[in-house]
């Protein structure tokens, strides 16, 4: 009713625009008006061709015009019966084209009958060469129906084609293999998808002539060949876990050439959700930077946490808190989650709780540099293994507030360390840095420092603490890092800051590094420093510039990119391993122990006791002074303390 009403408005109210693929369907009675003429076609069509057929002039039906309209009243009557018109003809579907076959064939053989039984009563044929004619009249009316449906189901599909494919983005889909196809039919069958497949582009070279869906496949050659404007698409639609890491760069080396935008598909499942209108995520700089994932041995991980209590510090943070997600999984008894920052730990809170409810989880606001606030948890929990992941991590931050380094990042490890060590904790495994290596800032000599007290640590007589170190470099999506600020300079428009142009660093994934840190926890000995094989080092002036092309722009038409000049204790390129330090291989090909210089116990205490002193001082040049006593080969870089190197 609403339907015809606002019909009729557009008709008469001046808008005189109509869309056909914006009527929903037909009413019934124009269905049924329109199934009774193409019945009266075939009945009409049936006598001409019999009496052609025949070369007689004896008329096919005794009574012409009651016949006629005897066997539309028998039609409809089947139509009725079968409700052959009450469906959406553009959704028919095989039952819908079973009950037309019904209501045709019953139609057929209830005017043969009464045909029969008049010959019978009357001895004269109502029906001239009623056999054929009935055969005819099956074949032609069936026909006919079918026909209808069919073409206003194609017709409609075609007008939603033509407007899907002017109203979004033409796309071509990487790989004909069965994943990639299944893919390209789920968006061609979600209308809510704003994105027309056009085609498929494979590496091979012996499909140019064939098609799937009906879509043309295209080579590598095509379109390296082709000019960006005579492309005539907008974006690539790829599965990211369909090739390797140089594979991908490959092409995505030559999409962005071509100005062509990246998508990465979800899984068919989630694409065939009709409800889903923004199902293609744009390709982001993680996806090419991440690697295939260290492959821990999870038995010997499980057997480390399953049932057991669990401390882990800095636990509201990137890493800590992916470390709390993952153990997890292996049902400890209990963790404890300790943080001082009070919203992320809230949020935490929150999300794991909802995760795990079958679990216990103790969540701790606490600063791990006041030692009689955390030694009454060690005291209760009596931990089986301990994470440590809390320290402050912003170089230029901690460079104009060294002293807070200090009563974090070396208090704070020397006191969750000697607890550790006091109540008989199995493991401690603390995060550190490869800015530790030769550091140029407070930040990575802070955490040098603390690494030396926990290698000290562990020669101690009484010792039973397996004392075990993690290092490596920077972390992608963690908080402060470099894809997250650019990110939020590109969505404003730029420009994008970088403080050098030959910067480089190395870069992982938040789930890499956890599985790193998880894995040392297990195979450590005591006072390893493991580090992992983290690839080539990324220069970050090309990660701006491929993260803007990413996003559909252009570097320095677009978004600009403005040098800024090194920050206080930055360095050009971060170093996993120092000079004097040896490796030696474990069992994992991408994780080496690094065989690092170490301090005795009582040297490194004695200093630890002297710059905690100078910190709570809040003595900036002591501190750093002691700092680079204790480490030798910090040596500041652009920063005030430089003139102590002199």
């Amino acid at each position: 009713m609403n339907y015809s009403k606002n019909l009729k408005k557009r008709i008469y109210g001046g808008d005189n625009l109509m869309i056909l693929s914006d009527f929903r369907y037909l009413p019934r009675w124009v269905i049924l008006i329109i199934d009774i003429c193409f019945i009266g076609f075939a009945i009409y069509f049936s006598c001409y061709l019999i009496e052609k057929l025949s070369f007689s002039s004896t008329p096919v039906f005794k009574h012409g015009n009651i016949i006629f309209l005897m066997i539309i009243g028998i039609s409809v009557i089947f139509m009725f019966a079968f409700r052959t018109y009450a469906g959406i003809i553009r959704h028919s579907t095989f039952i819908d084209l079973f009950k037309l076959f019904l209501a045709t064939f019953c139609t057929t053989v209830s005017v043969g009958l009464i045909s029969f039984f008049y010959h019978l009563a009357t001895g004269e044929r109502m029906i001239y060469m009623s056999v054929p004619f009935l055969i005819l009249f099956f074949a032609t009316s069936f026909i006919l129906l079918f026909l209808f449906r069919l073409f206003v189901k194609e017709f409609f599909h075609f007008i939603r084609e033509v407007r899907r494919s002017t109203k979004r983005k033409r796309i071509l889909v990487l790989g004909i293999d069965e994943e990639s196809v299944a893919i390209a039919r789920a968006v061609l069958d979600n209308p809510n998808i704003p994105y027309h497949i056009v085609g498929f582009l494979t590496q091979r070279h012996d499909s140019k002539r064939a098609s799937l869906l009906g879509k043309p496949i295209f080579s590598r050659e095509w379109i390296e060949k082709t000019k960006k404007e005579d492309l005539l698409v907008e974006g690539i639609l790829l599965k990211k876990d369909m090739m390797n890491k140089d594979e991908m760069n490959s092409w995505v080396n030559l999409f962005l050439e071509k100005d062509l935008q990246i998508f990465k598909s979800p899984t068919v499942q989630e694409l065939q959700q009709v409800d889903q209108e923004a199902s293609l995520k744009t390709l982001q700089i993680e996806d090419l930077l991440n690697r295939k994932p260290i492959k821990i041995d999870n038995e010997d991980v499980r057997s480390r946490h399953f049932g057991k209590t669990i401390l882990i510090t800095g636990g509201a943070g990137s890493i800590g808190s992916e470390i709390v997600r993952q153990v997890a999984l292996f049902e400890p008894a209990l963790i404890v989650v300790l943080d001082q920052a009070e919203t992320p730990l809230y949020e935490i809170e929150m999300e794991i709780r909802a995760a795990y409810p079958m679990l216990s989880f103790k969540f701790v606001l606490a600063d791990i540099s006041n030692r009689h606030r955390i030694e009454p948890l060690f005291q209760k929990y009596q931990f089986s293994m301990v994470y440590h992941a809390a320290a402050y991590k912003h170089v230029p931050l901690i460079e104009e507030n060294p002293h807070e380094a200090i009563l974090v990042n070396i208090l704070g490890t020397k006191n969750v360390a000697t607890l550790a060590s006091q109540y008989s904790v199995n493991r401690f495994v603390m995060v550190s840095t490869d800015k530790a290596v030769k550091p140029t800032n407070v930040m990575g000599a802070s955490k040098r420092a603390a690494e030396l007290f926990v290698q000290a640590l562990q020669k101690t007589e009484n010792n039973a603490t397996k004392f075990i170190t993690t290092r490596f470099g920077n972390v992608l999506g963690s908080n402060g890092s470099v894809i997250p600020h650019f990110k939020k300079q590109i969505e404003k428009g730029g420009p994008i800051t970088i403080t050098h142009p030959d910067i480089t660093r190395y870069f992982m994934t938040i789930p890499e590094a956890c599985d790193l840190v998880l894995q040392a926890g297990a195979m450590g000995k005591g006072g390893e420093i493991y580090v992992f094989d983290m690839g080539k080092p990324v220069k970050i002036v090309d990660l701006a510039y491929r993260m803007i092309k990413l996003s559909g722009l252009e570097p320095e038409v677009d978004i600009k990119v403005i040098y800024t000049g090194l920050r206080p204790g930055e360095k050009l390129y971060e170093e996993l391993l120092s000079d004097d330090a040896t490796t030696m291989p474990t069992h994992h090909e991408k994780i080496l122990i690094s065989k690092d210089p170490t301090l005795e116990y009582d040297v490194i205490m004695r200093y630890c006791n002297q710059i905690v002193k100078a910190a709570l001082r809040r003595e900036k040049i002591e501190v750093v002074q002691i700092l680079k006593e204790i480490v030798p080969e910090f040596k500041s870089n652009n920063s005030i303390y430089e003139i102590l190197d002199k």
